[in-house]
């Protein structure tokens, strides 16, 4: 029997085969949690078969995925996930924090997180036998659909607001997508590429729409547990920060999380922590008022890979909280840049949206939600070369020095 058994809805629990092309549940628009047979894997997989991989990226996890090989050898695809995980010194001392990791998702190949959903989308597309593959982006999705399917040799177009970072928009282009910007929000671009899907036929990875993004997402939580969990013994449980926009991310590590139970190889949850930009808090506003129905924001930061008004699976992002112990914080656009600053002085270049899981740590700590002997791991997801001018707000700018010694002097202050 297949491990892939097919589609559960996460609203209504109505079932649906693995061959069909569905994104959201038809009944009720819900999102698709996809389904595996945990008997035969259990009998099939053992944790000594995954750790003991030589595989370094998200494929060492090909018996948990729901694509059947591993795609893209000797190109980028294969080079998604397996992102290090950093412990400085200095960040745990500024924060008083005895256990503390930031897991660093801009080393993937298009540097940021979104390069684990989009592997996987593209390995299911070829399964399938599409030829083009189209999501909407504010920039990390896009980018990482072009770069994947430009490995595959597939066709990706990309539906963006024309307001997206132009570093965003330069790696769409690079890879050869084909780059439609949109004279609206992240909001109307969704909608419209998946009206263009629908229309022409094309495979839609959309965020929070497509089910199989999910499962690449769950992967940084395999890893967590391979990395981090299986090797250490907690006094508590390990305190998972993460930015979150559609909700698709934290929604994933819940997945992957649950997964790991399933199997019997994770003995206990972590608590998962969403962050949320103070102007784009729909999904912490259900959180807070203890609903799960996801009320839209007219979503303004300066994080733009968070920027949303609606989530699209903001259901399950309420759920990956609130079943977990963990919580949501929101942050202002100013800690959200002293967050930037703060993870640089230790080597980690976070774009807005990455850093806003350190400043919700910083926040949750104010708030004596997290303690000093918790053990605590933050997501960076993507690399501040994604939005090179919301970095230079974060800093003092550079001196400009006449070219002489008298001036390095006068402006390092190292005269006696």
């Amino acid at each position: 029997m297949s491990k892939f058994l097919g589609f559960s809805c996460s609203l209504c629990d109505r079932e649906y085969g693995p061959n069909e092309i569905i994104y959201t549940c038809p009944k009720d628009g819900g999102n698709l949690d996809i389904v595996y047979n945990f008997s035969s894997l259990k009998q099939d997989v053992s944790s000594d078969m995954i750790i003991n991989s030589p595989e370094e990226s998200l494929w060492r996890y090909l018996p948990l995925l729901p694509v059947n090989q591993v795609h893209g050898r000797e190109t980028p695809l294969q080079a998604a996930g397996w992102t290090p995980i950093f412990s400085p010194p200095a960040l745990r001392e500024q924060l008083g924090l005895q256990s503390l990791w930031v897991k660093d998702e801009s080393r993937n190949p298009t540097a940021s997180f979104k390069d684990r959903a989009s592997a996987v989308v593209v390995a299911r597309a070829l399964e399938i036998g599409v030829e083009v593959v189209v999501t909407a982006s504010t920039g990390n999705a896009g980018a990482a659909l072009a770069g994947m399917a430009a490995a595959a040799g597939q066709k990706a177009v990309i539906f963006a607001p024309r307001t997206a970072p132009p570093a965003k928009i330069a790696q769409l282009l690079i890879y050869g997508a084909e780059v439609l910007l949109v004279d609206g929000n992240y909001d109307q671009a969704f909608d419209l590429s998946i009206l263009a899907a629908n229309e022409f036929g094309w495979y839609c990875r959309n965020t929070g729409y497509n089910p199989f993004t999910l499962e690449g997402k769950k992967t940084a939580a395999l890893e967590i547990w391979e990395c981090l969990i299986n090797r250490r013994s907690f006094e508590s449980p390990l305190a998972v920060f993460v930015s979150v926009g559609d909700g698709n991310i934290i929604s994933g590590l819940h997945k992957g999380f649950k997964d790991l139970q399933a199997l019997d190889w994770l003995a206990e949850m972590p608590r998962i922590f969403g962050v949320q930009a103070e102007g784009s808090a729909a999904v912490a506003n259900a959180f807070s008022a203890g609903v799960e129905e996801i009320s839209p924001v007219a979503a303004e930061t300066l994080a733009d890979s968070i920027s949303v008004d609606l989530p699209r699976d903001g259901v399950r992002a309420v759920r990956a909280a609130s079943q977990t112990g963990g919580a949501y914080l929101t942050v202002s656009d100013a800690e959200i840049l002293a967050a930037i600053a703060d993870l640089g002085r230790v080597g980690i270049f976070a774009e807005p949206a990455g850093a806003a899981a350190y400043a919700g740590l910083h926040k949750a700590l104010k708030q004596a939600i997290i303690g000093s002997e918790d053990p605590v791991l933050v997501f960076n997801t993507g690399s501040g070369l994604k939005d090179v001018n919301a970095a230079m707000q974060a800093v003092a700018p550079a001196v400009i020095i006449e070219p002489t010694l008298r001036a390095v002097e006068q402006a390092l202050d190292l005269s006696d």
